[in-house]
């Protein structure tokens, strides 16, 4: 979807309880996974910052970015004092011209964004350069077989990229699930440290 497309999701984005509900859970699985007690982090693909906010308690500081110029102006209006925003796709470019992303991050975070990115290999990569040493990348979407065409990341897919592009000590789990269209749909979770 283009930034214009999640423009139009924007006003209602709060008010989705599933929406809601999955915010909550991925930062209850994080807060499991990893202590972000004064943390510098990095939310990428934010969106209206429901997991920025909730985050925005302990963290030290928080840097949201997102293309949706919507989103981010429903973020901005929550006036969190310690998060700053980003209205851009994530690009070279980007990273080095931009005064937020010149300090390296302690623990990013990718909440349903990643399977909207046009690479998955090459946002990953620069994601990974965005992190301190020892630093954390922590990826969340809809879970697919490996065999199966639809959306969402498998496992292997997960474990393969956060690999390949330099991240150890990877765990991918599936912390939570969701009811969804009669059906249940499950959330994986990936975790990868950054070691050089």
């Amino acid at each position: 979807m283009s930034a214009n497309s999640w423009d139009d999701y924007a006003e209602g984005w709060d008010s989705n309880s599933d929406v809601v509900t999955y915010a909550e859970r991925a930062l209850q699985a994080l807060n499991e996974a990893i202590d972000c007690t004064d943390a510098r982090i990095l939310d990428f693909g934010c969106g209206t910052g429901l997991l920025t906010e909730r985050l925005s308690a302990r963290a030290g500081s928080i840097v949201a970015l997102d293309p949706s110029e919507k989103m981010i102006s429903v973020l901005n209006a929550k006036q969190l004092d310690n998060v700053a925003t980003i209205q851009s796709e994530l690009t070279r470019e980007l990273i080095e011209r931009n005064e937020h992303l010149q300090t390296r991050f302690d623990v990013i975070v990718a909440s349903s964004a990643l399977a909207f990115v046009p690479d998955y290999r090459e946002t990953l990569q620069l994601l990974t350069e965005l992190l301190t040493d020892n630093g954390r990348l922590v990826q969340w979407d809809w879970l697919k077989e490996a065999d199966d065409g639809g959306s969402g990341f498998s496992r292997e897919d997960i474990a393969n990229a956060f690999g390949q592009a330099g991240l150890a000590d990877i765990r991918v789990t599936v912390p939570f699930s969701l009811d969804a269209g009669g059906g249940s749909m499950d959330v994986v979770m990936g975790i990868g440290t950054k070691t050089r």
